[in-house]
């Protein structure tokens, strides 16, 4: 089965995304970016082998999307160095790539061709990637957040620094919209409506108002940075709930129609 292979592409990104980390604080942009990008190709590369093996988009489990979640992190982080040469977003996208592959080395998931009807609607796959890209992005808004907070201290934030927040952000919670709105059609086709309100779907609006609050939050630029700061560390514990804690609460056994990765 194609997941026996997935630790030797999964080591090779390693050691690219690695390099390019390395290059980053060497202030060796070129290999910085070429290097990132090469592992980025080398793990998309072993996605696409698994969506072809399965003969389905490999979204179906949580080891099936702990994938994208470990492709987009270091895609975002890639996005957010060439924009604003933050040498630190490399290692930290990176390690937090990383802790997601382990976990899927250390606990895979059942890859099988089976798939409900309710997951073979075409809006399925765009709902899941677009929605993993925006939880990248929130994921490099959190570590910013983290090390302003409890690195540099959040009250010595800089005014630049505060705006790539806050873009961060604004572009998450633009693709968390969309992914909203693939996941409504989804939900209409599958289930014959737009929107239920059963477990994940109410911590998924929770989750979007959250970050609007953030948002609407920051419009004035007067605003406590250091408490703006810990609405994102809030709103990612938030996303986290949204994301896979809502499979362990009593309410979604058996209710959600979300649940479908835990059978």
């Amino acid at each position: 089965m194609i997941w026996q292979y997935f630790i030797y592409f999964a080591c090779c990104a390693m050691v690219c995304w690695l390099i390019g980390a390395w290059a980053a604080w060497k202030n060796k942009n070129w290999l910085a970016y070429s290097a990132t990008g090469v592992g980025l190709i080398i793990f998309l590369t072993y996605i696409i082998m698994m969506w072809q093996a399965l003969d389905r988009p490999p979204m179906r489990t949580m080891g099936e999307t702990r994938l994208w979640y470990s492709f987009f992190l270091p895609l975002v982080g890639l996005i957010v160095f060439s924009r604003w040469k933050y040498k630190w977003i490399l290692s930290f996208s990176t390690l937090l790539a990383l802790v997601f592959i382990c976990i899927n080395v250390l606990k895979p998931e059942i890859h099988s061709k089976d798939m409900m009807p309710a997951l073979q609607s075409p809006w399925f796959a765009p709902h899941v990637i677009v929605y993993m890209f925006a939880y990248a992005i929130f994921g490099a808004a959190f570590v910013l957040a983290v090390y302003l907070l409890f690195i540099k201290k959040g009250g010595e934030a800089s005014v630049h620094e505060m705006e790539i927040c806050d873009n961060l952000i604004q572009v998450g919670w633009a693709f968390l919209t969309i992914g909203m709105m693939f996941g409504a059609l989804w939900a209409k086709e599958a289930w014959g409506h737009y929107w239920s309100w059963d477990p994940k779907e109410t911590w998924a609006a929770a989750t979007w108002l959250a970050y609007l609050v953030y948002i609407h939050y920051r419009l004035d630029r007067r605003s406590n940075t250091v408490l703006a700061l810990w609405i994102i560390l809030i709103n990612f514990a938030l996303l986290q709930m949204c994301w896979w804690g809502i499979n362990y609460l009593p309410s979604a056994q058996g209710a959600s129609v979300h649940t479908y990765s835990m059978q």
